[in-house]
């Protein structure tokens, strides 16, 4: 019998760490760096602003993996994210996405690996889990992108990830 690991809980483990521990403290240093302001300012009406795209990536993985993977209720209303005006606190926004992403952690802890190549409709699409949560992590990825470049237009240079902070590879906890 092989003691190494599944290429599917491999890929979930992946998943985990990409969004607790890699893409949402840059989102959290990002925050850190700018006032309330720079939080909700976008450079003309049909951009979207930080504030947006944060409540935008927590609907996101609300319905992709908490209800898509993890079977809770969904109860999005995509429009709202985008139409948002706030000010909400990043206080505010940035323990909406801890609580998403802890829901969602939850649901890929418990999900069965075995599953992944099984078909599931979400939103308005039928894919497989394994898609559903690619395109959840890969999502991340890309708004996470767009936040860190708003942050450099608003501070005027770069943002220091690495100076204080180094993804722990054994742990999956959001710090």
């Amino acid at each position: 019998m092989s003691t190494s690991p599944d290429i599917g809980s491999e890929y979930i483990t992946y998943s985990r760490r990409r969004l607790l521990q890699e893409y949402f403290p840059r989102i959290r240093q990002c925050l850190n760096q700018l006032s309330e302001e720079d939080v909700w300012w976008r450079p003309n009406e049909d951009s979207n602003s930080i504030g947006n795209l944060m409540l935008h990536l927590c609907g996101n993985v609300r319905q992709w993996l908490v209800h898509g993977i993890g079977g809770e209720q969904d109860a999005r209303n995509r429009q709202t994210e985008f139409d948002e005006r706030g000010p909400i606190p990043k206080n505010e926004l940035l323990n909406k996405m801890k609580e998403t992403l802890h829901s969602a952690d939850e649901a890929l802890k418990k999900f069965d690996s075995a599953k992944l190549l099984e078909m599931k409709h979400i939103q308005l699409y039928h894919l497989t889990y394994l898609d559903a949560i690619s395109h959840v992590v890969e999502h991340f990825a890309q708004h996470t992108a767009q936040i860190t470049y708003i942050t450099k237009l608003r501070k005027g240079g770069a943002v220091d990830f690495f100076g204080t902070y180094f993804p722990d590879r054994e742990s999956s906890s959001i710090p």
